[in-house]
């Protein structure tokens, strides 16, 4: 296999990848940035929209608007960081985590299969991915 090979198929892989993600979001009828936006916020965690465009590499315009449509709709909340003046962490509210567990009860379950299935590779795969990232990374942003 050839360089021009390896992306092509790679490309291949992650497009039908992500349309999975896309179809569960479709069927949940949300769009899939709101989809990304409520799994990284369903962890039990606060986060910052700067954390999740930097760990999710989303835009923060993009994560502004969503925020704010989930603020108005009661969702989340914003909440202040003590010695912090612009950042707030984003809360799921109760009402934002039922909305969150709905949106994505199917998705963690086709995830759990998949995970069954791949179990012992799991965190092989995980670092060699880790590791692709960072060369492309360091090649794409630096030469």
């Amino acid at each position: 296999m050839d360089s021009r090979e390896f992306f092509y198929r790679l490309g291949r892989i992650i497009y039908k990848i992500d349309n999975h993600y896309s179809d569960i979001a479709k069927s949940e009828n949300v769009k899939q940035n709101l989809l990304w936006i409520l799994y990284a916020l369903n962890d039990g965690e606060k986060h910052t929209q700067k954390q999740i465009s930097e760990e999710w590499d989303l835009p923060l315009t993009t994560i502004n608007t969503i925020v704010k449509d989930l603020e108005k709709n009661c969702f989340v909340i914003l909440e202040k960081i003590k010695g912090k003046k612009r950042e707030l962490n984003i809360v799921l509210t109760e009402r934002g985590k039922e909305f969150a567990q709905k949106a994505l009860k199917d998705l963690y379950k086709k995830e759990l299969q998949v995970f069954v299935e791949i179990k012992e590779r799991a965190e092989s795969l995980i670092c060699d991915l880790e590791n692709f990232e960072s060369v492309l990374s360091r090649v794409f942003n630096y030469e």
